[in-house]
């Protein structure tokens, strides 16, 4: 049943539901109508009031998540995400472009952690980072001569082509 409790709905809002629901019952609002009114089912209106009366407001409250804790912390994946931010040859990388092996590597030599490679470009993607490629510039660009050179030689040529 997808309503007001299903999972798609962040933790907090779930457990805020959990407490209303005790506190209606308490009010004397039969747990038919708040499990119709919650969209969830009655079971499980009965099931927090069970859980409620044996551990109190604790048998309400958020529970951890499941599944394996991360192994980079906030501080340590905000830093990775900085790292991202800056040019690869500021670590010592021979080209401008941030690959998985390239960020496996820094992240276990600065923090000691394995990740997978193939893991960091799902992990990448979670966190806002895409894939991005340097464009292109050669090595001999001069920058100043191709300023002059739009400033006096272009409007002469322009001039001389009838624009």
């Amino acid at each position: 049943m997808m309503g007001p409790m299903s999972a798609s709905r962040p933790s907090e809002t779930r457990e805020f539901l959990r407490r209303l629901a005790i506190a209606r019952v308490l009010d004397g609002e039969a747990p038919e109508v708040l499990a119709d009114l919650l969209g969830v089912s009655e079971r499980s209106v009965w099931r927090w009031l069970s859980r409620w009366r044996d551990q109190g407001d604790a048998g309400l409250a958020l529970r951890p998540g499941r599944g394996r804790p991360n192994k980079l912390t906030d501080d340590q994946i905000q830093q990775v995400l900085d790292w991202v931010e800056q040019s690869p040859t500021d670590f010592g990388f021979a080209t401008e472009r941030w690959t998985a092996p390239r960020l496996a590597w820094l992240i276990e030599k600065s923090f000691n952690i394995h990740l997978n490679a193939r893991y960091l470009n799902d992990w990448a993607r979670r966190h806002g980072v895409t894939p991005q490629m340097p464009q292109r510039q050669a090595r001999e660009r001069d920058e100043k001569l191709i300023a002059g050179w739009v400033a006096h030689r272009w409007p002469r040529i322009k001039k001389r082509s009838g624009r």
